[in-house]
């Protein structure tokens, strides 16, 4: 079986963002020479977060007016997170969109379904970030 662990770097300029990450990650699975197996692909940092959807601008949009609704980030003081750092938001959206995905490898390919694409989510951004792609199999 072989193995193959790469990290991604990061650094977006905005508190938030949705980077399509599907390329970068197509590029891992080729340099690994793996044909069937797993693929895992995980943020490493407790403010970011890996999640798979469409790439569609509309629903990107939506996904942020959602998740401010859901954990906004002002007023800063109701959190109690809040003490030196003003991103309890981020933790918190973070915990919504999730870790990581995990895409079956078939033929050499992401065996993904239709629309599917991985996506980098942002909710404490201008710092550097790593992402994790692990791909084990033949």
């Amino acid at each position: 079986m072989k193995s193959y662990r790469k990290e991604l770097w990061f650094e977006v300029p905005a508190r938030r963002a949705f980077i399509n990450i599907t390329p970068q990650i197509e590029e891992c699975l080729k340099e690994s020479r793996v044909r069937e197996g797993l693929l895992l692909c995980n943020a490493m940092h407790i403010t970011a977060s890996v999640f798979i959807n469409d790439d569609e601008s509309g629903l990107h949009h939506d996904y942020d007016v959602w998740l401010e609704k859901l954990a906004p980030h002002a007023p800063v003081k109701q959190y109690r997170h809040n003490t030196y750092e003003d991103n309890a938001d981020a933790h918190m959206k973070r915990q919504i969109m999730g870790r990581e995905v995990v895409v079956a490898v078939t033929e050499g390919k992401l065996d993904f379904g239709t629309w599917e694409q991985i996506f980098y989510g942002e909710f404490d951004g201008c710092r550097k970030k790593r992402v994790l792609v692990k791909i084990i199999g033949e």
